[in-house]
């Protein structure tokens, strides 16, 4: 089993792929791409001025949104291009880089935990299960994590629901699509709403 987190063996092969992605999503930006459907949702979900983790935030795309709709928001991304992408593109909120297995976050925890963009299938295998605990750790009282990703990516939802429920996570809610259409077996995506 390749034990290598799969964001950093990309750039391994690739020095140039940070600034790729963020280029690619300034560039569907410009021209009026609908680049909020993770945010909506967790909008949606999270009542005014909630605490919130974007967990992964790459670039920004989603804990921007949430800041500009008044939520109190960080981001945390191991990739230092992206997050100062971030920084530069979205002031709103607070952009850290570190490792969701290393993480450390003062405060009382998160109303909300949104890992979006297939983070956990990048996430080194090992670091799976801890990187879940962390998010447990993290959650205030009655706090909610919601994760999504692509089923197909070397990281099938049994598993993941496995790892979960491990660290004490529980799925209240699962869904195939951020626009709230139920998952089902095959379904090629998930974004699963757990609570600690």
């Amino acid at each position: 089993m390749n034990n290598e987190n799969g964001w950093l063996a990309l750039l391994k092969e690739n020095p140039g792929h940070s600034q790729w992605y963020i280029d690619r999503f300034r560039k569907l930006a410009e021209e009026g791409a609908d680049l909020h459907g993770e945010a909506r949702l967790i909008d949606a979900m999270a009542g005014r001025g909630a605490r919130i983790l974007d967990a992964g935030c790459g670039p920004g795309r989603v804990g921007a949104y949430l800041a500009k709709a008044g939520h109190d928001v960080t981001g945390v991304d191991l990739d230092p291009t992206l997050v100062a992408a971030a920084r530069a593109d979205h002031p709103g909120a607070q952009w850290l880089v570190g490792d969701l297995a290393d993480l450390n976050l003062p405060g009382d925890g998160f109303d909300i935990i949104v890992c979006a963009g297939n983070v956990m299938a990048f996430l080194a295998p090992a670091t799976r299960r801890t990187v879940l605990g962390q998010f447990k750790k993290h959650l205030s009282n009655g706090g909610r994590a919601v994760v999504g990703f692509g089923t197909d990516r070397g990281y099938p939802p049994e598993q993941f629901l496995q790892d979960a429920e491990a660290v004490g996570l529980a799925p209240q809610l699962l869904l195939s699509t951020w626009d709230m259409i139920p998952y089902e077996d095959g379904s090629e995506f998930l974004v699963a709403v757990l609570t600690g």
